[in-house]
């Protein structure tokens, strides 16, 4: 069983940064693609940006593009999402997802996080 457990969500103005974490667990991280998503108030929960099992590719939505970054580092067990410029409209709760099998992108999520709330002040 996959077990993914996201940190670093908070309060930010705009224009400010943050970076979440998420740590995996259950089995070998280094062997499946990772995704980040979020969900606003009232609306369906989103593709943010995802990440290739070596960290060689990756992709985002473009309403993200430019200002966050995904990486990873296989020895931590660990997926990041840098997200600078923050804007009013990334306010959600950020999940972090894990492949199910591997394979190419688009991805296959099947395990989920639990979440973590980032909301930016205008």
């Amino acid at each position: 069983q996959v077990h993914l457990v996201e940190s670093g969500g908070g309060l930010v103005q705009a224009g400010g940064s943050l970076r979440l974490s998420c740590a995996a667990s259950g089995r070998t991280f280094s062997s499946y693609a990772m995704g980040w998503f979020r969900q606003a108030p009232g609306k369906e929960r989103e593709f943010v940006a995802a990440i290739s099992w070596s960290g060689g590719s990756t992709y985002y939505a473009d309403s993200v593009k430019g200002r966050f970054t995904i990486s990873r580092d296989n020895a931590k067990n660990t997926v990041y999402l840098r997200m600078y410029s923050l804007k009013p409209e990334d306010t959600a709760v950020y999940y972090c997802a894990a492949e199910g099998a591997g394979g190419s992108y688009p991805y296959k999520f099947d395990y989920w996080g639990q979440g973590t709330q980032v909301t930016v002040s205008s």
